[in-house]
Order: C-alpha cells, then structure tokens, then sequence
C-alpha cells in the first residue's frame, strides 16, 4: 500500500499555505486565491563550479562590518536598443535576474530574441526555450532578419538540466521562455503550478547570483494583467518589466515596476513592424493629435514617466445629461479622482457640472497615474463646457487639492525644457514651479489657484 499524497492550499498572491481550502487566504486576505499542490519536501541544491555537479547545501556566509564590504560599480550590458536599456537603468546587470510579463502575442519572445542577436556579437548568450521548439524559434529569427550564427539555443523544459547547461557554458546572458512550463524532478507538481513556479525562480536567482549569469525570464500574465503565479515570484527578481499594449495599435509600451539596479516607472516605447520591434525615438508624438484648426475640449499637458517627460493630449467631452444620474467616464485617469476634481471646479471656481456627462480621454491609449494631469484634466472640462478651445502651442500641469489650490509637481523644469523642444510656447503651471531663469520661446503663466486657472479660458 502507498502511502497518500499530503495536499496542501497555496496562495498565488503571497505564496502562504494553509491545510484547507478557504474562500479568503488567512495571510494576505486576498479572496479566491487558493489552490490545492501536494505537500513536498524541497532539497535546495547548489552546482560546484569545477565539477558542474549538484551539490547538497552551499557554504555558510561569514559575518562582516558593512563598511569592510568591498564595492565595484560593475559594467552593464548593453542590449543593443536604447528604450530597452533606458527601461533596465542603462543595461543588464552581471548576476541581475529581470521578470518580463506581458499579454500573450504582445512580443515578448521577439523582444528578447532581438536583444540577444544584437548582444551576441559582444558576449555569450544563451536562448532557452520551453514553449517553441528549435524550428520555431529559427523561423521566427528568419522572418525578422536577425543575425543569430552566434546565439546558442537549449528548448528544454527540466530545471536540473538547464542549471549543467548554464554551468557549462557559462554565458553572460541567459533567456528562459517561460518559468512556467519549466519543471523540477525534485517536486511532484505539474509545471506551472505554485510550488514548481517557486522553486524553479528560486533555484534559478540562486545559479544567476553564484555564477554571475544574467538571467531574463518570461512571465506569463493572468487575465486581470498580473503575473501569474505565487506574488512571491516578483520579490525574488531584481527588475520586473511589463509589456503593454493595445491589440488595434502597433505600439507597445515597456515599463519597470521594479529596480533595484535603476528607477522604476521608466517607459520604453515600441512599433511592431513586419521585421520586428522597432524603437520609438519621439514618443510624445503618439499621445499627441494633429488637428487642422483648434477644437474644445482639448488639453495637452506634460506627464513624468520615471526620467522621461513625455507630452499626452487629455480630451475632455461634457454634454447634457438625459438620465437622472450624469455619467462620469474616464479612460486612461482616475476615475475616482474625477469625480473630486468636478466637485473642486464647483465649489471654488463657480463651474457647475452635476447636470452634465462627463468624459475624459487620455490619447493614445496612455495610463496616467500621477496627480500633476488635474489641471489639464480641469482645463479641458471647462473647454468642453464653454465650447471655447485653448490658446494653440499651450501645455499645462499641476495638482489640484481639495481646498482650490494648485500644488506643484516634481521635476517641473525638465517638463518645461521638454514642452519648449517640442515648439510649445505658452505653459500655465503651479506658482511653486516657476524656473528661476526663463526658458527661451517659452511663456510661463504662474497659477496658485483654480480659479486663477479657470481665467485662462475667459
């Protein structure tokens, strides 16, 4: 008689567990997150470097002064594309383990695989695919015309396996697509599951930080656009990217939630083309409309995507309402946010909206999350309603608090000095963000309340 396999209940949010199934998990609270793996024992191993064999435990660390820490400012890898860089803090880490997710389609295989051609004629590099085979892979390199006579590919899908290879072959650089169909023989669970996603990122991280590998792996992303797999997979990595796009735009967006070796909240703009993923070297250009005279209801304002200032168009539409409740509808903003921002307008600026629909529109499908687009956002709503546009060539920023005021936002001079590149001539801006020198061709119109905003407009 066999003995029963033990199950367990683990949490794809926080990676705890728990002996019974329950509809909230006990360490997170996080609802329906819970999902039955069979209890295992893991045996962590680690490789000895002369032998490339498995061996059972790594030696003990020994304690030491921080300031006795002996620190070089290692060279960074360069991926041969700009944007990609500019997202990684200026290039791939020695040891560096980066988490790339993204909607499946979107390009994530055609992005690495275009680093690493462009990387192979400098340093080692290693394509480890678990989901193509090798004819695949080659197919897909033949159609975007890259030179790949120097990248090496490995299409397996065992872990044991995968950490001889990059032993052995020691490359610099190491893609593995994906951690989900990869599998340890020391665990009973099917790949992709919570316990094997784990363990495999863990063993990985650990083979990266020993030998020096930098390992960039795939993700895959549920249906709410997370990652999929235990929450814990994100705090193993040193960089976790995300691949965004619209699937009716050829344009795709890159960005850094996490860092340790940059800043976070970089973006690297892309177009799919037919021979691949091709940099973007002007993105304000696509949130930016081209209108043949001026129209009301249209704001440009001038937004911070982690270093870069990048100009996004905000649309406003205000119209009678013909339902009891105004409809507030708000595409690439805060919702929430515009609801406050309409009652701010009421109370301190005199403008009414209650009987109105309102609905706001970032162009170009960008997200906008920091609260320096309210006076755009207020700008444009008051456009819409008074059918009257802006003065042309004019960009506006600044966050609105709940007593009127117009606050200031962070790294104002670089929105200005990027506005004033790009042939803005005019900004109204908080009154604490007015650059001490002037820029050239650029009028500044220093605001300190909403009022003062609304003005403008008259």
């Amino acid at each position: 008689m066999m003995a029963r396999s033990k199950s367990l209940y683990f949490c794809n949010a926080c990676g705890g567990q728990t002996l019974k199934w329950q509809g909230q998990c006990p360490h997170c609270r996080e609802w329906n997150t819970l999902v039955e793996a069979v209890a295992e024992k893991t045996s962590y191993t680690s490789f000895d470097k002369n032998s490339f064999r498995l061996i059972a435990a790594a030696e003990a660390s020994q304690v030491c002064n921080l300031n006795e820490v002996v620190t070089e400012e290692s060279p960074r890898y360069s991926t041969g594309m700009t944007e990609f860089d500019r997202v990684l803090g200026g290039g791939l880490v020695r040891g560096g383990v980066v988490l790339l997710g993204g909607d499946p389609g979107i390009g994530k295989s055609t992005l690495l695989l275009q680093a690493l051609s462009a990387m192979s004629a400098r340093y080692e590099v290693l394509y480890v695919s678990g989901e193509e085979s090798a004819q695949q892979v080659a197919l897909r390199a033949k159609r975007l015309t890259l030179e790949v006579s120097a990248v090496k590919l490995l299409t397996e899908i065992q872990l044991e396996n995968i950490q001889a290879v990059l032993a052995e072959y020691q490359p610099k650089v190491a893609v593995i697509d994906s951690i989900q169909t990869i599998y340890s023989d020391t665990l009973q669970s099917a790949p992709g599951s919570v316990a094997q996603v784990r363990e495999c990122a863990a063993q990985l991280t650990r083979l990266a930080k020993t030998q020096g590998i930098c390992i960039l792996l795939i993700g895959h992303v549920t249906k709410e656009g997370a990652l999929a797999g235990p929450r814990v997979l994100e705090h193993m990595v040193d960089t976790v990217l995300y691949f965004e796009g619209d699937n009716h735009s050829s344009f795709r967006l890159v960005r850094a939630f996490k860092n340790r070796f940059g800043a976070v909240n970089e973006l690297g703009v892309f177009a799919m083309t037919e021979k691949g993923l091709r940099e973007v070297s002007n993105p304000s250009a696509l949130f930016l409309s081209h209108h043949d005279s001026r129209v009301s209801g249209s704001c440009v304002m001038v937004t911070q995507e982690g270093s870069r200032p990048l100009l996004v168009e905000i649309q406003a539409l205000v119209d009678a309402a013909h339902a009891p409740n105004p409809r507030r509808l708000s595409v690439g903003l805060e919702q929430n946010r515009l609801a406050m921002l309409l009652a701010v307008l009421h109370r301190h600026a005199g403008i009414p909206c209650f009987d109105q629909d309102v609905f706001i529109n970032a162009v170009g499908g960008a997200k906008i999350t920091e609260p320096g687009a309210d006076l755009a956002v207020v700008l444009a709503i008051v456009s819409s309603l008074k059918n009257k546009p802006l003065p042309e060539k004019i960009v506006v920023f600044g966050e609105i608090g709940l007593a009127g005021e117009v606050r200031p936002v962070q790294r104002g001079q670089e929105r200005l000095k990027e506005a004033a590149k790009l042939g803005f001539v005019k900004a109204i801006i908080p009154k604490a963000n007015q650059p001490k020198q002037s820029i050239p061709g650029l009028e500044i119109i220093a605001v300190q309340r909403i009022e003062e905003a609304v003005i403008q407009l008259r």
